[in-house]
């Protein structure tokens, strides 16, 4: 069986019994938007019970490659949600990223360089590819209502919701949300309509993206020239799509006339150029983008909380759109389900905003420092430039200063009011608001992965590396189970560790290679208490139930 053509199919649209309704129609969560990030936060919610509407003024799928670069943390986000698999199945991994100045490499990088890891860096994957798998979940989850031509129009927000009224080819109707979470683009008709706007820079420059398809035998790796003798005074980047398609970037300048840019006439010399005159290839689709680096002040205006490029937009070298937005998503569904529950207060979602303001400052100045690298505004700063790529093909010292694009890494929440500080001594990465790293585990008898046992809520890992706990301590673990918030307690087990007599609904994993252990430094004793979006909220070396509930109460927003 062949792929299914995302890009050419069309979603009917459907009247709903919202639209003829005798009373207003009210929903908990409504969503606005069917791209990657609105369909993740749907799913998300989904997969925890709630109900949620997805509204979408299109009836197509993304069409050209667009996002083509996902990261090891959204697949890590799309393991939970059932789609992380499938993304892999048909996209190309990659770890390895090159660098040229003119006709010379002068870097090579490898952003996985050491063993013991689930997924790779990132994985090369066009958007329609990822928007059609995440629709397929959607479709097998009968608590997401997604609406095909149903454009929101008009906003009011209320003490208790937001009233929305939605345009259809029937006609307009109203309906009620408790919550909105606008998911719609830069270009966020919902941050129009409430009179919000996003600032930042614009950068003067312009890109012209080819899809090209043909067979090559260059290797799965990032591609970046700086001032190629193919296109002199600019830079070109290269990337392996599926299906033997090539995304390729050329650097056009300011003044470059995006509506000629486009015409194949002038794009296919280009490619000639880099590919030599004899390649045999088809152009799929072409595209021209202006660099932006930009986000609202503020990503909750009252029960309308903004996500992806709705709220925030940054260059696209760095691959930090898509994936910045996936973990908006990530980090926004497990606080809205708790306020929901009535398990925490609505506050919770302010620090939605704090952590991903947050992180949106921090892609946004990495993309800035890469795209004054890429694009030097002044002689001085080529010069400079130049002089570092010069250098980097000898000295290790100037690499460091070499910027194509710092690809996206995961924001660690370090100042977070939802964050336990750490009492104890430890070293390492996986400090309070960092996300917790994957590692090899065995899980009932079988080979797995220590995120694979993160299912969601709350989690308490307990490591046990030499003997199980004594038994006050696990009755006091499996009554974490019966907390206002469950807690989901799991004994690491060290290679030797003998778990015959571990209580059968107690979870244990066997940490025998003992990566797991390393990279959290753990010993025999240490407790992490692990959020539902595998962010690290708190860490001791000994478990002590009371810190736990004070842990879990502060990161539900209670402190």
């Amino acid at each position: 069986m062949g792929d299914i053509d995302f890009q050419a199919m069309e979603f009917a649209y459907e009247k709903h019994a919202d639209q003829t309704a005798s009373e207003l129609a009210r929903h908990r969560v409504v969503v606005v938007g069917a791209g990657p990030v609105g369909l993740t936060t749907a799913l998300d919610l989904a997969r925890q019970g709630v109900h949620v509407v997805v509204l979408d003024d299109d009836c197509r799928l993304s069409t050209g490659s667009r996002a083509i670069c996902f990261s090891k943390r959204t697949l890590e986000i799309w393991d939970r949600l059932g789609v992380g698999q499938r993304m892999i199945d048909k996209g190309v991994s990659w770890n390895v990223g090159k660098v040229f100045f003119r006709e010379q490499e002068v870097w090579r990088f490898d952003l996985l360089p050491e063993p013991g890891h689930r997924r790779p860096a990132f994985i090369n994957l066009q958007q329609y590819y990822a928007e059609g798998y995440l629709y397929e979940q959607v479709r097998q989850q009968p608590d997401i209502d997604l609406r095909w031509k149903n454009k929101v129009a008009g906003v009011v927000q209320g003490d208790d919701g937001v009233t929305l009224t939605v345009e259809t080819p029937e006609g307009p109707y109203t309906l009620h949300a408790d919550w909105l979470i606008a998911c719609d683009g830069a270009r966020s008709p919902v941050r129009k309509l409430i009179g919000q706007e996003s600032h930042g820079r614009i950068f003067r420059d312009r890109f012209l993206i080819a899809d090209v398809k043909m067979t090559a035998d260059f290797p799965s790796e990032r591609w970046f020239w700086f001032d190629p003798p193919f296109h002199p005074n600019q830079s070109v980047l290269l990337h392996r799509q599926p299906d033997n398609v090539w995304r390729i970037d050329f650097q056009l300048g300011w003044n470059a006339d995006p509506v000629e840019a486009v015409k194949p006439e002038n794009v296919l010399p280009r490619i000639r150029a880099l590919l030599g005159p004899d390649a045999q290839f088809e152009l799929e689709w072409v595209s021209v983008y202006t660099f932006a680096c930009e986000r609202m002040d503020k990503f909750r205006h009252g029960r309308i909380v903004f996500a992806g490029d709705a709220a925030h937009r940054v260059s696209p070298f760095g691959a930090r759109g898509a994936n910045s937005g996936v973990q908006d998503a990530e980090n926004l569904a497990w606080k809205l389900k708790l306020v929901l529950a009535g398990l925490a207060p609505d506050t919770l979602i302010d620090s939605y905003g704090a952590e991903r303001e947050f992180a949106a400052d921090e892609n946004i100045l990495n993309s800035s420092r890469a795209t004054d690298f890429i694009t030097p505004k002044s002689d001085i700063s080529r010069s400079f430039r130049n002089a570092v790529l010069n250098l980097a093909k000898d000295h290790a010292f100037a690499r460091s200063l070499v910027n194509s694009g710092r690809l996206s890494l995961p924001a660690t929440y370090a100042s977070s009011p939802l964050n336990t500080p750490d009492a104890d001594a430890f070293t390492g990465r996986m400090v309070p608001g960092a996300v917790a790293l994957d590692a090899p585990v065995q899980a009932r008898g079988e080979p797995g992965w220590w995120l694979s046992q993160l299912d969601g809520g709350f989690v308490l890992a307990l490591f046990c590396l030499d003997a199980l706990p004594d038994r006050a301590t696990l009755q006091a673990l499996q009554a974490l189970r019966m907390a206002p918030v469950p807690i989901k307690a799991v004994l690491v087990a060290g290679a030797q560790t003998d778990v015959s007599e571990a209580p059968a609904d107690l979870a244990v994993v066997r940490d025998d290679e003992g990566l797991l252990a390393k990279r959290y430094d753990a010993q025999g004793g240490t407790a992490y208490l692990i959020r539902p979006d595998q962010h690290i909220a708190a860490r001791w070396r000994a478990f002590n139930p009371e810190a736990v509930a004070a842990a879990v109460h502060r990161a539900t927003g209670r402190a």
